[in-house]
């Protein structure tokens, strides 16, 4: 019984199948029966190869309870779930079970709970959350000391890092991380991790061009009106722009002084974009207003991320003095913009 081999990888119930059946001829050469009080000696994953041990289980994936005086089951819980179990699957000495994937895994019990017609025991054991999703950080263009925040799901217990350097988490939830910028950070990536993996950022720190503020004394260089900052529905961050473009019009944003921003450290333009309703953009860098130089992009009512390396406009892009947003479908339309920034190399 110490050294279970399941031979090969079968279909689940199949599998399920051949493992109870192993049990089972064990439970013929076992004299104690199932009238004694329940017992779980381990927990393993149903996979190929050995049944090892394990303390922390997957939602969604099969799992081997072994112990004796288990035949008499009649609830299984993982976290106060209560999880439904096949009864063909149940020997004396194993319990084929599937966790549900709507087992809770935050602020839970972490006991897998069997009550049977002998008792009730439970058992130390851990459902893990998903990986980390990392949907945004706020500010990108954060300097040593300024307060991040991160925006995802699935932070539990989170191990937080900008490049290679763990970082303290000062607040967290299972959808926010808040934590200070360490030194020397320009250009790293951030990183969430929980026991099941981990999760890293778009966007590098410090290549921000909008992020809730215009960096590098950008602005809107047109008529009062026609571009406003917005306070709700950004992509992340909590501020979003507002282009309001007339047919075939174009809003164009510099910097103050028509200074040139260096690229020579990106490889193309990110931003993301949605309207009040589905239209075309056209994308149009440092003044090269002509059709054939500007880049059209497809705009829905969603968020949509766009990532463009320089090769998308016909021409060297070794620097950036101006940014355009004109409308191509001929209509008065209003764009959303947030997110605007730069792809490392």
């Amino acid at each position: 019984m110490k050294n279970i081999k399941i031979k090969y990888l079968l279909p689940f119930i199949a599998m399920a199948c051949m493992v109870v059946g192993v049990f089972s001829s064990c439970d013929n050469d076992d004299s104690s029966g199932s009238s004694g009080a329940p017992v779980i000696t381990s927990i393993a994953k149903s996979v190929e190869g050995d049944l090892i041990p394990v303390t922390v289980g997957d939602p969604k994936n099969y799992y081997i309870i072994q112990g004796t005086g288990l035949a008499g089951v009649t609830k299984i819980y993982f976290n106060d779930f209560d999880t439904y179990f096949n009864p063909t699957l149940v020997t004396d000495t194993a319990i084929f079970v599937l966790i549900d994937e709507k087992t809770p895994f935050a602020n839970a019990s972490n006991k897998l709970k069997l009550v049977t017609k002998q008792g009730t025991i439970l058992y130390d054991f851990v459902i893990a959350p998903p990986t980390p999703r990392l949907d945004s950080y706020n500010p990108i263009n954060a300097v040593e000391g300024d307060v991040v925040t991160v925006y995802g799901d699935y932070f539990l217990d989170p191990v937080v890092k900008v490049g290679t350097v763990d970082v303290p988490v000062l607040s967290s939830s299972l959808t926010e991380i808040t934590f200070k910028m360490p030194a020397n950070a320009a250009n790293k990536y951030v990183s969430v991790a929980n026991i099941s993996g981990s999760a890293t950022s778009k966007e590098a720190v410090g290549t921000a061009l909008f992020d809730d503020v215009w960096y590098n004394d950008w602005m809107f260089d047109g008529p009062e009106g026609k571009v406003t900052l917005e306070s709700s529905g950004a992509a992340q961050g909590k501020v979003m722009i507002k282009s309001i473009n007339d047919g075939w019009s174009g809003n164009q944003f510099r910097n103050k002084d028509w200074a040139t921003l260096d690229m020579a450290n990106y490889s193309g333009l990110r931003l993301w974009i949605k309207g009040d309703k589905a239209g075309k953009v056209a994308v149009i860098l440092n003044g090269n207003w002509s059709d054939p130089d500007s880049k059209v992009i497809e705009v829905t009512t969603q968020w949509k991320e766009y990532n463009l390396p320089w090769s998308s406009w016909p021409f060297a892009i070794t620097g950036l003095q101006t940014l355009v947003i004109k409308d191509f479908t001929g209509e008065k339309s209003n764009y959303y913009l947030d997110n605007i920034g730069f792809i490392l190399k």
